[in-house]
């Protein structure tokens, strides 16, 4: 028999490979941790440019469709690599090139237990978050710091702009019969 749910939010991590989103999703679901999780690719995707007809085409694949009806964004990077850091601009610019406008957003510096290798430190994250107006979160999927935090306070965020419901109007709903519990669904 299918679980049923009240509302449907799709909610998109994104970010290099190896920062922890799938850790993440594993602590925020399930309350488990394992550190022997292979890479994900995530929504990793290639870009070409090809000449047709002496013009030249890009292509990028897959982009698109994973950005196409999420509810909110989370973009990850790993506190001990400089560069997944550094890409999130990257991850930005997809997020304003495929995503719908007024998407939440939200900015995790993850694996903030591992303080001896940090390279990224909590006032640049903080920072960078400021100039883009979203929120940031320091999490650890690996102690469970801040998971629960950052995803239930993104989800609010998603759920508060539902019920404004595209006019910016609030919108009534009326549950039947008995409570049903929310659902979620990470990609």
């Amino acid at each position: 028999m299918a679980k049923k749910y009240d509302f449907l939010f799709k909610l998109l991590l994104i970010g290099d490979s190896g920062v922890g989103k799938t850790c993440l999703i594993i602590r925020f679901a399930e309350d488990n941790f394992n550190s022997t999780y292979i890479s994900t690719i995530g929504i990793d995707f290639k870009v070409k440019t090809i000449e047709v007809e002496g013009k030249k085409e890009r292509f990028k694949t897959i982009t698109t469709a994973y950005y196409r009806g999420a509810m909110g964004i989370i973009l990850v990077y790993d506190i001990t690599d400089e560069k997944s850091f550094e890409n999130i601009q990257n991850w930005m610019k997809g997020i304003k090139e495929n995503a719908s406008a007024g998407v939440s957003r939200m900015l995790l510096g993850n694996k903030c237990d591992i303080e001896a290798k940090r390279k990224v430190s909590t006032e640049v994250g903080e920072k960078l978050a400021k100039e883009h107006g979203i929120r940031f979160f320091e999490t650890s999927a690996k102690s469970s710091i801040n998971v629960e935090e950052a995803v239930g306070l993104i989800l609010d965020l998603i759920y508060f702009l539902f019920l404004q419901g595209p006019s910016g109007r609030e919108v009534k709903i009326t549950s039947s019969t008995e409570k049903k519990s929310s659902k979620c669904l990470l990609l």
